[in-house]
């Protein structure tokens, strides 16, 4: 056997392939002639030399040739055919090994006609004689001789042309024309043949019984010794005819179409037989494979089950979806006697693909979860499908390559040739999404789109396996608290389930930007998050008020980092010192601050006020409001003792139209009436300080401003800026870096130019040793520098203003 087999099946010889053998690998097929001449094969020389090649059944491959084909070898009754086959694992077909195979088949004995229809061309062969005159016969044989005849008699011995009939011409053409156009012709010492692809230029549909053919109609003229001979090379294979009803396939064929039985009067059925793969089937096995065979008057019906014996299933894909053909290789032989041909043979090959139909994969979810391992199972396919990547993250990830990403897949076959893939990946692969649900369970979803592709037809599609596993692993972040005088501090141990999970405290979220803000403190070193937060802050709650201290609470929420979703609450409580509220300087002011308890969440802390209303908070948040005034004021009393003086005043909160305070806080402040402090004193003379000189870089800035406040200079785009004589300029210099409070800046000489050159003559000074020109009409003014919102340290500028001139010699203008 080898790599090959071959198989006589009447007037067609069939060699098959070797699956194993040949399986992912680029095939090139070729004839040997009887000189030894390989010619390779391509679609239009199978079609015209009668060679037919298959890919089907799950990549079977087959090789069919007919008795008469091109390069086979025909000695009574038994024709040879030599194949040569390259085998290559690139397209290119390097390195690519070489088989032969020489298989004979004896055929016989040959009807007066036989006609075959394969899946690639029609075939006519005829017995070389002069048919019987029939009586009334017409078939234009004068206009058919006249096309013929010049040529015929010029040539040499067996030379013929063939003429065409279609209804609107008739058309001759030599042998060389005829094959130029793709047709196969052939003899023999005892028959004529024309083969014709079904893309031939001459081909005409005509309808039978509402059935379509391919039919061509042509008279094929040949030489033999002195007389010139006409046949009819009449030939018809139907196109259509195929119905699906009731999970059933219906194949009819007409029987006695015109185009073959033109002259014929009278037909008999001489023999009706059908069979798939070209193997005819006996009645008894057409009945155990549910087949029905019927031979009615005028036409042939088979009707096959659809999935029956005999067919296969293939994968097929519509629209990226998974589904199914089922494909059965059916023939029909029929043979009657008419009162022209006498016995006509017609081989019929109807390779039949019921139209798509989805098929449902199933994805089964087979995980061990204690081995912490997610195993899916996806299937089932026919055999003609392959794996051949992954998606995972978006990145796709060819199937060798997927076990780098944690991915193992494994192909299991069934009894029946079907097959499942499986997929193994560690719960702990990075492509794993882990999601916290409830209590200590934890969801493990794996998302991976698996890509497949048909063979031999290379369709792709792709299978999204999405499976969520719970398993109960969390672990969830404990926390411990605890306040010192001023702060709360809350320390959070991670746990397994909140590392994307963001830390709130009343809505608000504590990003870096936020906590430098409020100058909270926020600490994460992987695996504890450190909060502290001041005993005075907007986001503290404040319970109750008591002489034993303040209580306060701190609530803090982690929350889910994409849906916002509350995960877990902590809280801390703790009381603070009342100190903590209030300040009683030594010059008698006091700072007093008042806090919103949670009981009145309605106050307006910027309503509160002193004894005396015109008293209002100097600072106010939306938890807190901070008084601050000297003990003589804001209707403050006072109280004496024999050793302290004592100063009370009360916060007040009062809702518009009434005079009952619905908050009131209490507060004293006392100091004592004698007191003695002793105050260590030491006198020590300190050297007078030194400057010594040196070098460094200074970045200084020189602005001109508008006006006197020195709030806005001018702008680059205002140059060059125009002044009238006598007009003030205001001049700042500004020491950029270095930013040190122990600098201070001090100008020297500062003069003025006819030109941008700070070199150029003449010149005119403004500053000498850092006063003011004394022999200048207009004196140098300086102004003093105060600290602002713009000016952080007066000591790093200087301004001075300088009344508008020009540069003259003698009475004449001087100018750039």
């Amino acid at each position: 056997t080898g790599p090959m087999s071959s198989e006589c099946l009447g007037n067609l010889l069939r060699i098959t392939l070797s699956t194993e053998y040949f399986k992912d690998k680029y095939l090139s097929f070729s004839v040997v002639d009887q000189s030894g001449i390989a010619w390779e094969l391509d679609e239009t020389m199978a079609s015209q030399c009668g060679y037919t090649v298959t890919y089907s059944n799950w990549s079977k491959i087959e090789f069919r040739a007919s008795a008469l084909s091109c390069h086979s070898h025909l000695e009574k009754d038994v024709f040879v055919v030599t194949i040569q086959i390259k085998a290559s694992h690139t397209p290119d077909m390097k390195n690519a090994t070489t088989h032969l195979k020489s298989a004979s088949c004896y055929y016989g004995p040959w009807s007066p006609r036989e006609l075959v229809c394969e899946s690639n061309y029609m075939e006519v062969s005829v017995r070389r004689e002069v048919p019987q005159t029939v009586k009334d016969f017409i078939q234009d044989e004068p206009e058919d001789w006249t096309l013929a005849f010049p040529e015929a008699k010029a040539g040499k011995a067996s030379i013929w042309q063939i003429v065409f009939h279609q209804p609107e011409e008739k058309k001759a053409l030599l042998v060389r024309d005829a094959w130029s156009a793709g047709y196969g012709l052939n003899t023999t010492d005892t028959r004529v043949l024309l083969r014709i692809p079904y893309t031939a230029e001459q081909i005409q549909l005509v309808e039978d019984q509402g059935i379509t053919f391919s039919a061509v109609r042509s008279s094929t003229f040949y030489k033999q010794r002195w007389m010139i001979l006409m046949v009819d090379t009449a030939v018809a294979c139907p196109v259509d005819g195929v119905d699906y009803t009731n999970k059933t396939i219906i194949w009819t064929v007409p029987k006695y179409i015109q185009p073959l039985s033109t002259g014929a009067t009278s037909f008999k059925d001489v023999l009706v037989e059908a069979g798939v793969d070209l193997r005819k089937l006996s009645a008894k096995e057409m009945a155990s494979r549910k087949y029905v065979l019927s031979n009615d008057l005028n036409a042939i019906t088979m009707k096959i089950p659809i999935g029956a014996e005999g067919g296969y299933y293939k994968t097929s894909v519509s629209s990226g979806q998974h589904g199914a053909k089922y494909t059965i290789n059916l023939f029909l032989e029929h043979q009657w006697e008419d009162n022209k041909w006498g016995l006509t043979k017609h081989t019929i090959i109807k390779e039949i693909e019921t139209p798509f139909e989805q098929v449902e994969l199933a994805i089964t979810n087979n995980s061990n979860l204690s081995a912490r391992l997610m195993n899916v199972t996806v299937g089932t396919f026919l055999p003609d499908v392959e794996l051949v990547n992954l998606t995972i993250e978006g990145a796709a990830v060819a199937v060798p390559e997927a076990v780098q990403h944690g991915y193992l897949t494994y192909e299991i076959r069934y009894a029946n040739g079907s097959k499942a893939y499986i997929i193994q990946v560690p719960l702990d692969a990075p492509s794993i999404k882990k999601e916290y649900t409830r209590a200590d369970m934890r969801a493990y979803t794996l998302n991976v789109t698996l890509a497949f592709i048909t063979h031999p037809t290379s369709e792709t599609f792709a299978v999204p396996v999405i499976i969520v596993s719970a398993v109960k692993d969390a672990v969830l972040p404990s926390a411990r608290g605890f306040c010192d005088g001023r702060n709360f501090h809350l320390i959070i141990t991670h746990g397994n389930v909140d590392q994307n999970w963001l830390p709130f405290i009343s809505d608000w979220h504590m990003n870096p930007e936020a906590v430098q803000k409020y100058n909270y403190s926020l600490r994460d070193n992987g695996t504890h998050l450190a909060i502290s937060v001041p005993f005075l802050s907007s986001h503290v709650n404040y319970e109750d008020f008591h002489t034993s201290g303040i209580k306060a609470s701190l609530h803090l929420t982690l929350k889910d980092g994409i849906t916002l979703a509350n995960r877990r609450d902590f809280s801390i409580s703790c009381r603070f010192s009342p100190s903590e509220l209030i300040q009683c300087l030594p010059n008698g002011t006091v700072v007093i601050t008042a806090v919103k308890l949670v009981g009145v969440a309605d106050l307006d802390t910027s309503l509160l006020v002193l004894r005396d209303r015109r008293c209002k908070p100097s600072l106010v948040t939306e938890k807190t409001a901070t008084f601050k005034f000297n003990v003589n004021t804001c209707g403050t009393s006072r109280k004496f003792n024999s050793t302290t003086m004592a100063y009370e005043n009360d916060v007040l909160y009062f809702r518009p139209g009434n005079d009952t305070p619905e908050y009131q806080l209490k507060f004293v402040c006392w100091y004592a009436i004698k007191q003695t402090v002793d105050v260590q004193y030491e006198s020590k003379k300190n050297p007078p300080p030194s400057i010594k000189p040196g070098f460094g870089s200074l970045a200084l800035s020189l602005k001109l401003f508008k006006e006197k406040s020195y709030s806005e200079p001018y702008q680059e785009l205002e140059y060059p800026v125009v002044k009238y004589l006598r007009e003030a300029l205001y001049f700042e210099v500004e020491l950029l870096q270095p930013k040190d409070v122990r600098l201070e800046l001090n100008l020297d000489d500062c003069w003025a130019t006819n030109s941008q050159s700070q070199d150029s003559v003449p010149q005119w000074p403004i500053l000498i040793n850092g006063c003011e020109n004394s022999k200048d009409s207009y004196r140098t003014v300086f102004h003093e520098v105060s600290y602002s919102l713009r000016v952080k340290f007066p000591q790093h500028l200087k301004r001075f203003e300088v009344k508008m001139f020009t540069f003259v010699q003698g009475t004449t203008l001087l100018q750039e």
